[in-house]
């Protein structure tokens, strides 16, 4: 019986694994990799990728598409150009957000976003449900059923006056994910020291951009962490915090993990390679270096470059929040906002790659030495897959989805905003010359990119289905309150 031909082979590059590299060729038949070896037969398609990378194509956990704000801003991008920019930077599957706002029901604003995904997306997707409007219906019909229907995380605020959640829902909620085994992923900044400082600063007319650096109070984040974290410890109910920014912020997540605490932590490009300085800038210029939490100090930078190298940060996404530097996006509010009228949010999904790829791989931060393919893998596709339960994604083995980028390895890229796929207009990176390019983009063994050529099409991403997996299940160690043995046996979980 002669065995079916492989459809595509790419062929004598150097594979790329979280846990090492070797020289092998791989075999992809229809949508998955289904061979690795050296002299594999020849496929339909054969690829030359003799001295690059092949690694797998990036997972991107945490991007806003086509996302409207609270303030009732439309993002720049919509799924068709993020999803294309995403995948000029090699990455082949993004996790963007169904966001609830005030008065809003989440079945509804769920289906919404499906339909805008379905129609544009160029590479694979899953949804993190935002809740803003914890009522009754929210948490005990919609969510449990949305759950149980493939979508794995929810994501909560704990600041921004229309989105913030207080304590008490908040517990509620984390209960509602504990019953159906999905992981909540939350926003962690003290929003009382925020808004104080932001009103202190403007009522005395430092109203600058760079002024926002300085209204997110560094000591807001490790006490929003602290709290959050005491809350989902009571219910035990894993959390993954987001965008970690400073040193004493990942010291706390630290002690948590040490205590064998369910916690997972990520942080952004814009936190390892900017700081509170890139927004001063003359005029309105230094809004295009706003996001929230704000980059921090240098000495943060190495702080959570030690972080993740310890494994006390698991991940790094891009948070890309494209808001045009014009009246439909930073400057909505005119032409002499203060820093608080100035939507937050930076581009981020095309640069987050080549920026690691960079820094771990052609550089070489010290902190990764003699691993830094190793580490940007793991980092950038496999942990992310892993954590939010994409059993298919993030590696390059049989089994999994032909989801591959093919990096050239010594190509210098100046990064420009011209260069720039996405519809933001600009990018905070602009100017900074990295070394390694993703050349060709595969998603499920079809050609996205080839070349600097975009070969994707809208609505040939897919919807992925999955559960909060292993790291949403709790830990099954109860706080004293919640274990009927120590609390005169009321059940409360």
């Amino acid at each position: 019986m002669t065995a079916q031909p492989y459809d595509l082979v790419i062929r004598g590059g150097t594979i790329g694994t979280a846990s090492g590299t070797f020289q092998a060729d791989v075999a992809i038949r229809g949508e998955t990799i289904v061979a690795l070896g050296q002299g594999l037969a020849s496929g339909t398609r054969d690829i030359d990728a003799t001295n690059k990378l092949v690694l797998p194509g990036g997972v991107d956990a945490h991007a806003h598409i086509e996302q409207v704000s609270a303030g009732g801003l439309l993002n720049a991008d919509t799924f068709e150009s993020a999803t294309a920019s995403a995948a000029f930077g090699g990455t082949t599957t993004v996790m963007p957000f169904a966001a609830q706002h005030r008065g809003l029901d989440l079945r509804e604003v769920m289906n919404d976003y499906a339909a805008l995904a379905r129609r544009g997306a160029m590479i694979d997707y899953a949804f993190h449900m935002i809740v803003a409007n914890p009522d009754a219906k929210t948490l005990a019909t919609d969510l449990p059923e949305l759950i149980a229907e493939g979508h794995g995380s929810i994501k909560v605020f704990m600041t921004y006056d229309l989105m913030k959640i207080d304590d008490e829902p908040l517990l509620d909620l984390l209960l509602t994910a504990r019953q159906g085994q999905a992981l909540v992923c939350v926003h962690a900044e003290n929003h009382g020291m925020i808004s104080w400082m932001g009103k202190k600063l403007v009522a005395k007319g430092y109203s600058a951009p760079k002024y926002h650096a300085i209204s997110h109070p560094r000591g807001s984040e490790a006490e929003a962490f602290t709290r959050l974290i005491a809350a989902a410890a009571l219910i035990d109910q894993p959390i993954m915090i987001f965008h970690v920014s400073t040193e004493e912020g990942a010291a706390v997540i630290r002690t948590a993990r040490g205590q064998g605490l369910k916690v997972f932590a990520e942080t952004c490009p814009q936190y390892l390679f900017m700081t509170r300085h890139d927004l001063d800038k003359p005029g309105l210029e230094g809004a295009k270096w706003m996001c929230s939490p704000p980059p921090r100090e240098k000495s943060d930078q190495d702080a959570l470059w030690r972080a993740l190298a310890l494994g006390d940060l698991q991940t790094i996404s891009s948070d890309h929040a494209p808001y045009r530097f014009d009246e439909t996006g930073k400057l909505s509010a005119g032409r002499e906002p203060n820093f608080k009228q100035i939507a937050n949010g930076l581009p981020g999904i095309e640069t987050r790659l080549p920026l690691l790829f960079d820094a771990l791989v052609s550089q070489g931060r010290p902190e990764f030495t003699g691993r830094g393919i190793e580490a940007f893998v793991e980092l950038t596709a496999t942990a992310p897959a892993r954590i939010y339960n994409l059993p298919r994604k993030g590696a390059i083995q049989p089994g999994y989805d032909a989801d591959i980028a093919i990096w050239d390895p010594r190509r210098q890229v100046t990064i420009t905003d011209a260069t720039m796929h996405g519809r933001t207009g600009f990018t905070p990176f602009s100017g900074r010359v990295v070394t390694g390019w993703p050349e060709r983009v595969i998603v499920r063994g079809r050609d996205v990119v080839v070349g600097g050529e975009l070969k994707g099409e809208p609505g040939m991403g897919r919807w992925l289905r999955r559960t909060g997996g292993w790291a949403a299940t709790p830990t099954g160690r109860l706080a004293p309150e919640m274990d009927p043995a120590t609390n005169f046996g009321a059940s409360i979980l």
